[in-house]
């Protein structure tokens, strides 16, 4: 994997003496597969490399060529194909015959003939000779293809929606829960498009929930009907967790990608979702469409951020090969990144600064608002902004102008950077915030040392004892500001408390969607 050494696997393949290695390659993974493989040609050179996957499907002859170590190629889906390309190997037929091979002879590259697309029910189920360990994360496709055409999605060229039959998924999914995998990750690219086979399948993980396993779809939230939010409702808390694609709010963006949405149901559903409070949900942007500046992509932000989804995922625009948006580069003036991924640098739209600057709109929001370690600390600084787009912007100005980029912070530094901001840009929030971050820290977890700026705790050691519970399972703290908790909007500052209130955080008894310390108000008397 990419969390293994460059070294190792090099050492690995080339002791290991192998006639045939193979790759699947993706944009992640696309530069380290192929200095590898070229390292291994080099060190063996009898041994025969292939390559699939979605990096090499798109113009396949010329990838052969761009890369000489590589003598074998599939196109398109692998399963059908891999196995009899399996088979040639050994002997048993020709690769001529393999579909959608790719491969070097006498004469040149020879293409095999064109795939078809394999039936759903033939593919192997791949996880029944695979351990899944308690750490896994097992990605699992109940269906093939996409329904939708967005320009800049590879899915969007593959019409064949294709769906596995329902009994042999529900068997699949039991083996996962037999197993107790932790999550289950579905990679179908629109789950609920077919709403009977997604309700069968809520449906099922409702059912037989062993309180362990998480499962993950990625919805389009405007198609979800009323007896699907109904079955969600009464889902576990932690069951699911959906991720939902929003992209742009800017009405020329949507339709010049192709995409269908109806943003007023969209927003009516995830408020629906969120008011359960049992189901984690993503919401997801990107910057660097057609049509979308940067005031236009500032105001998508702060639309969607004002829905206060457990996550707000703000990527840019990927320039994939094949896609629609890579045939249409000059159109629209897309410069991007030679090398895998492809990130947009810059449009007919975007300028490089701008483009810069929600980098560090991205990081920050990620750093102080995806995390959720400064939930309450964010939701005081919002009370003195307009926009959150420009709250994050600032913030990353802030960081750019003291060199905090590119340094590792710990929880604490981030803190103290956030107090350095406001004493700097807000100063009339610093009573508010500091109290506001200490409640952040310890609803996180029991400090093993106190924050710098933080009361003496021994000024209320008798109330810690008294109600204290559990050792370090438990921890209480003083604060002169009642604070609202970590899903509630705060829409103006709380007012400093003539007499102060204490808070118990229980670490025995965490929230099941963000894994937050559970707490409670004290009422201490004759202390």
């Amino acid at each position: 994997t990419i969390n293994n050494s460059r070294d190792y696997i090099f050492n690995e393949l080339v002791s290991g003496h192998y006639d045939a290695v193979c790759f699947s390659c993706y944009i992640w993974n696309i530069r380290q597969t192929a200095e590898l493989a070229s390292d291994l040609k080099k060190a063996a050179p009898r041994c025969r490399i292939l390559f699939g996957g979605p990096e090499g499907s798109y113009d396949a002859e010329a990838f052969l060529e761009e890369h000489p170590y590589v003598d074998f190629l599939i196109a398109g889906e692998g399963e059908i194909s891999f196995e009899k390309w399996c088979r040639a190997f050994n002997g048993d037929g020709s690769y001529s015959q393999v579909p959608g091979l790719f491969f070097r002879d006498a004469a040149g590259i020879f293409a095999g003939p064109a795939q078809e697309a394999a039936a759903f029910a033939s593919i192997p189920f791949p996880y029944s000779s695979f351990p899944c360990e308690a750490d896994k994360v097992i990605y699992y496709e109940s269906a093939r293809g996409c329904p939708f055409s967005c320009s800049y999605c590879l899915s969007s060229i593959d019409k064949k929606l294709r769906f596995r039959d329902i009994n042999l998924v529900k068997k699949e999914l039991q083996f996962f829960l037999d197993h107790k995998v932790p999550q289950v990750k579905f990679v179908d690219r629109t789950f609920n498009c077919k709403h009977d086979h997604a309700m069968a399948i809520w449906q099922y993980i409702k059912d037989h929930d062993n309180g362990i396993t998480n499962f993950h779809f990625e919805i389009s939230a405007d198609l979800i009907r009323e007896n699907e939010l109904e079955l969600m409702s009464t889902m576990r808390p932690g069951l699911i967790q959906l991720e939902i694609g929003v992209q742009s709010t800017n009405d020329a963006t949507i339709t010049e990608i192709h995409r269908t949405m109806q943003l007023d149901r969209l927003k009516a559903v995830v408020r629906s979702i969120q008011e359960k409070e049992n189901i984690h949900e993503h919401l997801d942007l990107i910057a660097g469409l057609p049509y979308e500046g940067y005031e236009t992509f500032a105001r998508s932000f702060d639309e969607i951020y004002a829905l206060k989804p457990n996550q707000l995922q703000l990527g840019f625009l990927k320039v994939l090969k094949g896609s629609y948006m890579y045939e249409h580069a000059t159109e629209y003036g897309l410069i991007y990144r030679s090398r895998p991924p492809y990130e947009v640098l810059k449009t007919n739209w975007l300028k490089f600064g701008e483009i810069l600057r929600i980098r560090q709109v991205e990081e920050m929001l990620e750093v102080y608002y995806n995390s959720g370690q400064y939930a309450t600390a964010i939701r005081l600084l919002e009370t003195q902004y307009a926009s959150a787009f420009a709250m994050f912007a600032e913030l990353g100005t802030f960081y750019e102008e003291h060199g905090y980029f590119g340094m590792g912070h710990s929880r604490m530094r981030r803190a103290e950077i956030l107090l350095e901001f406001a004493k700097e840009r807000k100063p009339g929030l610093l009573p508010v915030l500091g109290e506001g971050l200490v409640y952040d820290l310890y609803e996180r977890e029991n400090l093993g040392s106190r924050p710098s700026w933080a009361a003496d705790a021994n000024e209320w050691k008798q109330i810690a004892r008294r109600y204290g519970k559990k050792g370090k399972q438990s921890h209480i703290e003083r604060f002169f500001y009642r604070f609202s908790g970590h899903r509630q909007d705060t829409a103006s500052l709380p007012e400093r408390l003539e007499e102060p209130v204490y808070v118990r955080f229980d670490y025995t008894g965490r929230d099941p969607l963000d894994h937050q310390a559970r707490h409670e108000y004290l009422e201490p008397s004759g202390e």
